[in-house]
């Protein structure tokens, strides 16, 4: 983290709202380092989970929308497993990817959305990870085309990849969830 001054007069209330109402409580941390110091993938990230915590504490929503903390995060919970105050973090990184998104911020990591947009989509058209089909449409959309292709085709001689997606009962119910019904974050 840079050593910048964090001023309490430049935070985002608005910001600090929409995580109170999220019911994550990052007013609660004490700044042990349990949480960072127990991430498995936290070696790659620009900013501590404890930095990113502190930082969402004091409403600095602009500096953590820029940061590829939040989209590395593997979402785990051991963070909020370890810590003694049961803030979810994961849900704090959650919230912080969903704001970045819906703000159009460009992701510092913009291969990870472009993975998650085909995989719910994949979801929300069969209802299930129809894996061919999420995967071509992200090899498309990151431009990505041969990376894995070795990995796939091994997969795919094994059976472990089919051609066809396989259908389920409830595809009603699961359009509906992907219909867009009961949005509850504005900008």
């Amino acid at each position: 983290m840079d050593k910048t001054n964090i001023s309490p007069d430049e935070r985002n209330e608005k910001f600090l709202t929409k995580l109170q109402e999220r019911d994550v409580d990052v007013q609660a941390c004490f700044q042990c380092g349990r949480c960072s110091s127990g991430c498995p993938v936290g070696e790659f990230f620009d900013l501590s989970v404890m930095e990113v915590v502190r930082l969402a504490s004091y409403g600095q929503e602009e500096r953590l929308l820029g940061c590829h903390t939040i989209w590395l995060c593997a979402a785990c919970e051991t963070c909020a497993t370890r810590c003694p105050n049961d803030i979810e973090i994961a849900a704090l990184m959650d919230v912080l990817r969903e704001i970045s998104l819906r703000k159009g911020v460009s992701p510092a990591e913009p291969r990870i959305p472009v993975f998650h947009k085909s995989f719910l989509g994949s979801i929300g058209r069969w209802g299930r990870a129809y894996e061919i089909g999420m995967i071509g449409t992200y090899k498309l959309k990151s431009g990505d085309l041969m990376g894995d292709m070795a990995l796939g085709m091994r997969m795919f001689m094994k059976g472990k990849l089919k051609l066809v997606p396989h259908s389920i009962d409830g595809k009603a119910e699961i359009k509906e969830i992907f219909s867009g019904k009961g949005k509850e974050y504005d900008r």
